[in-house]
This record gives C-alpha cells, sequence and structure tokens, in this order.
C-alpha cells in the first residue's frame, strides 16, 4: 500500500496565518539553493523528484511548510539525509549539543517530531534522531534519502510499525531494528498513546 502524505497538497496554521515559521523560511532559502546550484530549472527538479512543479515553487518561497515526504525526495535527489539539510540552515554544529539547542522540526500535517540529537558533521557518518509519532501519524517514504543507508531504530514509548521490502515490524518499548534501506519504508503509530523512538543513521 504506497502513501503519500501531502507531498503535493496541504496547509497549516503558519500558512493561513499568512506569518511562515523561521524554519521553513530557511529551509526554502536552502532548496532553492541547492537547485540553483546545480543549474536546474524547476521543470527539470519535478522531473528528478516525481514532486509537482507549483508544490516545489512554493516550498521554495516558503508559501508552504514542506512535509516529511517531500523532504525526502529532494533529499533523495540532492543526495544528502534529512539531518544534514536541516544542519544546513543552522549554525556549524558543535561536539557537544545541548538538549536546549538541539535542532527540532516539526511536520504538522502527519503529526510527525523530529528532534536532530546529534547534528551531522562533514567527516562524520553517523548521527541519532528522536521522533515522536502523535496517535494516528502514519508516514511513508518512496525511497531513502541515500540508497543503502544503515538505520537501527530503538524504541523508548509507545508502539510502532516500520514497514520496509514489505515486511512490517512491530516494535514495543526496548525493542530495536536494524535496516539497510533500499526502497519503500513505512512508519506508523501502532497504540492508543504517540511513539517515542531513537533513529540511529549512518550512511554507507
Amino acid at each position: 500500500m504506497r502513501h503519500e502524505p501531502d507531498v503535493r497538497h496541504g496547509t497549516n496554521g503558519a500558512e493561513a496565518a499568512g506569518s511562515p515559521d523561521p524554519v521553513d523560511v530557511r529551509i526554502a532559502g536552502r532548496l532553492a539553493a541547492l537547485r540553483a546550484e546545480r543549474g536546474w530549472s524547476l521543470g527539470e527538479l519535478a522531473e528528478r523528484s516525481g514532486v509537482s512543479r507549483s508544490t516545489l515553487s512554493r516550498a521554495e518561497r516558503a508559501e508552504t511548510s514542506p512535509t516529511a515526504a517531500l523532504l525526502n525526495r529532494l533529499c533523495h535527489v540532492y543526495g544528502r539525509t534529512m539531518s544534514r539539510l536541516l544542519s544546513e540552515v543552522e549554525a556549524e554544529p558543535a561536539p557537544l549539543v545541548r538538549a536546549a539547542e538541539q535542532s527540532v522540526w516539526e511536520d504538522r500535517a502527519s503529526g510527525f517530531v523530529r528532534r536532530s540529537v546529534s547534528p551531522p558533521h562533514p567527516a562524520l557518518r553517523g548521527e541519532l534522531v528522536e521522533g515522536r509519532l502523535a496517535v494516528g501519524a502514519d508516514i511513508a517514504y518512496d525511497l531513502p534519502p541515500v540508497a543503502g543507508l544503515e538505520q537501527h531504530i530503538w524504541v523508548l514509548e509507545g508502539a510502532l510499525e516500520v514497514t520496509a521490502e514489505n515486511t512490517a515490524h512491530h516494535l514495543g518499548p526496548g525493542d530495536c531494528l536494524r535496516l539497510r534501506v533500499w526502497g519503500p519504508t513505512r512508519f506508523r503509530c501502532a497504540g492508543e498513546e504517540g511513539v517515542r523512538y531513537v533513529l540511529a543513521v549512518v550512511l554507507p
């Protein structure tokens, strides 16, 4: 079953209020810069990513808050992890990052909150991410941002269902799943309460 949550359409409170989130504005600028660095038109990027030109244009102008699915597709095209993309709109990460200083990004449309526990560094291949899915949240990714990406998923609270290579894995508190990701994956909150988990990502 294929899901593409809010890749082409979607609104949020910030849009309705006419005041885009400052993080969304910085992400928009970075996305526009990445496309410009490659000399691609919006049409070329649309063909490479499978995302409509109108959605790409709105994302680059911060007229819409990008979803996790949208950023995942663009990360794949640009050959970087989501943590790296998000870190590129922040200051140079320090060796020690206090909890209050860790970058938090929210996909309000799908109920997904992502905290970059250890912002990536160009010389390092691993990173830690804390994920939170609200009750009923169900996120599907068409493909990994980097082919062969290694993931370790450790559930801290709640119940999580992870589907990869057409196999669904049910994880409870303390369970850990290791994957090499080549194709579509799906993360679903499988309980009556939200789920919190740690995602360790290692570049191939």
